[in-house]
Parts: C-alpha cells; structure tokens; sequence
C-alpha cells in the first residue's frame, strides 16, 4: 500500500506542537524562578517582614489571600535555595504537555495546600514557601500518566519517584517545617492529574484515532491500539 504521507505530516505536527510546548514550560519556570528570588531580594532587605505580613496565618480569615502570595515569599536563603531545584524540574515536567493545563493543576495545588494549611497548622504560626507547590507538581507528576495513558508520563513519573524518593520524608509531621502544606499540596497535585486528564480517545478504544480505512482479515487479533499510541507517544518525543 502507498503512502499519501499525510500520516508523517500529522506526525511531525504533533511533535512541533510538543516542542514549542516544552519551550514555553521551561520560560514559564524561569520566569516564575527568577520572580521568586527577586521578592526573595526584597524581603531579605525587610529582614523577612514580607513574609510576616503576607504568609498563611491559620485560622485568620484577613489573612487568607496569603493562599496565592505564600508561595512566592521564604524564611532565608537556604529555603529558596532548597526549593529552587526542585521547583524547576517538577514544574517543568508538570507544564511541557501544555501550559495553560499546567497553570490550571497550579492553581488547584495552591488551593489545597495554601488551605489544607490554613484548617490544620498551628494557629500561633506563619507559613510561606514554594514547597507545597513542589509537593502538589511532584505528585502530579507521579500520577499524570496513569490518568493520561501516556507511556513516557509513566516512565518519567517512576523515574521521579525513585530519584526524588526522599521527598516523601516531607510529607511526614516534623516540628518547625509546614508540613501540612506539603501534605495537602501533594495530594492537590494527585487530585489535579485526575481533573486535568486527557479526555482524548484513544486507539481502538474511541475510534477516533488510528488508521481507520483498514479491515482485519478474519482470525487476526484485535488491533493493538494501545500499543500503537504508546508507539506514537516514543516517536512525536524523538525517542
């Protein structure tokens, strides 16, 4: 059979749309990178008022948008230091698939983990960090190719896990760390892979993707669709 070469023009489509997509989610966590260490600048001159006054303080309802200024503020450098790399990666990997998905799962992750905190932290304290951000994307991350079905999702989410296994040790109570945010963040990140799945059909499950012009001959197995789109998923990524 000819090919009209329609199949490798969609191809090669669809991995340019990829790539311009994990080009924009590696200026959008530089920029995010860079805003964050230059409130960092300023709230290191105001020896750290910034984030006294605009932190999570539990059970203060005046004191609830610190839910969406939180993230950007930390306790010293060592904090933000400590935040930055993993910030970076696990938000990258949380955005290259598309980032106005990944502005959405942000969102959610800041909700949860920023209330989560405010319902159960220690009324006598203030919070502020980038690690419930860190936590929710980590655990998005994890699960997103479960819920996507995207072989390479599910590779990098196992890979993450055992690299980054020592994260889950923030998960657990420690006095002077919030961890409650980090609790509440990671499971907002598992929460928005399930949200913010790919509804997409696929393979021969939908009928929506494949070939569909051929017939199988009689005896033949069922067509591996699955295994075709995961097939595809190796191919659009260059691998």
């Amino acid at each position: 059979m000819l090919s009209d070469g329609k199949g490798s023009v969609s191809d090669g489509r669809t991995a340019e749309i990829m790539i311009a997509e994990a080009r924009k989610a590696f200026w959008v966590m530089v920029g995010f990178l860079a805003l964050i260490w230059v409130v960092q600048v300023a709230n290191w001159a105001s020896a750290y008022s910034l984030s006294y006054s605009y932190g999570i303080r539990p059970w203060n309802v005046e004191r609830l948008p610190g839910i969406v200024s939180a993230p950007l503020l930390h306790w010293s450098w060592a904090h933000i230091e400590g935040n930055s790399g993993p910030l970076f990666i696990f938000g990258f990997l949380a955005a290259y698939r598309g980032v106005r998905r990944f502005l959405g799962v942000t969102g959610l992750i800041a909700v949860a983990s920023g209330l989560g905190s405010w319902f159960t932290a220690d009324s006598s304290t203030v919070g502020a960090g980038a690690s419930g951000l860190v936590f929710g994307y980590f655990g998005y991350v994890l699960v997103r190719g479960a819920f996507d079905r995207h072989l390479i999702d599910i590779v990098i989410g196992l890979v993450m896990g055992l690299c980054f296994a020592y994260q889950f040790a923030g998960l657990l109570p420690a006095e002077g760390i919030g961890w409650q945010a980090h609790v509440f963040g990671f499971a907002g990140g598992i929460l928005g892979g399930y949200l913010f799945r790919d509804r997409r059909a696929r393979g021969a499950t939908g009928g929506t993707t494949g070939d569909t012009t051929g017939s199988a001959a009689p005896g033949d197995a069922a067509p591996p669709g699955s295994r075709a789109a995961l097939l595809k998923e190796i191919d659009d990524l260059g691998l």
